[in-house]
């Protein structure tokens, strides 16, 4: 039996993670419940609590045998302070003290990081980014940001926002993404490919179009990156469109940090991982097309790959101390 553990914990907006590790990555335990926002950040931080203590006690160990705890979580955030500031998936989350509320649960330090790098740091130590000095991690779910990898190490910017690259804008106008029109989040994202799933299949319907996602439009529901994404495999036009739209957007994307950052490997995850060659192709011909050709031609670009455990496995790596 192991002396000491560490707890992580992978905040969302739509699920938490709570696990612990003696030795990273390996997972020893772990449970999930939903976050649910809307009760306030009091309801999950219990959850995560009740979590901890039993996961450890299901492993036969005392409180005790914490060394740490990690926390990911979208920003903003002060990691620093460990205040969580109102991220847009927790936007009842004002000013929510999370490092000293966990520290005086548990009487062991608490570290809090940004999700991208604690991505970036994860995937860098673990995953797909092993064995290079510069690389940029992209979390590409419901909203788009970048961890960046310089010389081998986190790269924070002044004041730790280095990496918003979602809130860059592409366009004048267009999908709303990071409270912008037109925003590389808001056409490269899950949720910007939701905003132009349901524009393409509305039109599609005036053009009396068939699409096997008009029938998550009649359900009253709005459509998912993951529905779009299996409608696509199944031939449906109007999805590959969409996929493919999506893709050239974030080809963009990757051009400009091509470009400015002259990475040896882009690393994506969520929609990436999910979505695989049906994104990442038409990514990577626009990328090839709009960056400087020396810079794009040392540049892999590739799926995340811890895959669907790169939440995890983030939080645990801000625990080790990143």
């Amino acid at each position: 039996m192991t002396d000491k553990v560490l707890a992580g914990i992978d905040v969302g907006g739509t699920k938490t993670a709570v696990l612990i590790s003696a030795q990273p990555p390996e997972v020893m335990a772990r449970v999930e419940f939903l976050t649910r926002p809307a009760k306030g950040p009091q309801y999950a931080i219990n959850l995560i609590k009740k979590s901890v203590h039993e996961l450890l006690a299901a492993q036969g160990l005392a409180v005790t045998s914490l060394a740490r705890l990690g926390v990911s979580c979208g920003g903003p955030l002060d990691r620093i302070k460990g205040v969580i500031q109102s991220p847009p998936n927790l936007a009842t989350w004002a000013n929510v003290p999370l490092k000293s509320m966990l520290e005086e649960e548990f009487k062991v330090e608490c570290l809090i990081e940004n999700d991208a790098n604690a991505g970036a740091v994860a995937e860098h130590r673990f995953g797909a980014g092993r064995g290079c000095q510069n690389m940029v991690f992209l979390t590409m779910g419901t909203g788009l940001g970048a961890g960046i990898i310089a010389d081998g190490k986190l790269y924070r910017g002044a004041i730790d926002l280095a990496g918003e690259i979602g809130h860059v804008r592409l366009t004048r106008s267009g999908p709303v993404g990071h409270n912008k029109a037109g925003s590389a989040e808001g056409w490269a994202s899950g949720g910007g490919m939701a905003q132009l799933a349901a524009q393409s299949v509305a039109e599609a319907q005036r053009k009396g179009k068939q699409t096997l996602l008009a029938e998550h439009v009649r359900s009253g529901k709005p459509i998912s990156a993951r529905e779009v994404g299996a409608a696509a495999r199944k031939g449906d036009a109007v999805a590959v469109d969409i996929l493919r739209s999506t893709g050239e957007r974030l080809g963009e994307v990757l051009a400009i940090l091509v470009d400015v950052l002259n990475p040896q490997r882009i690393v994506i995850g969520g929609l990436a991982v999910r979505l695989g060659d049906l994104l990442l192709n038409p990514a990577s011909k626009v990328m090839r097309r709009e960056a400087l050709a020396p810079s794009a031609d040392i540049c892999e670009v590739v799926p995340a790959g811890l895959g669907e455990s790169l939440g995890d496995i983030a939080a645990l790596t801000v625990g080790m101390g990143i």
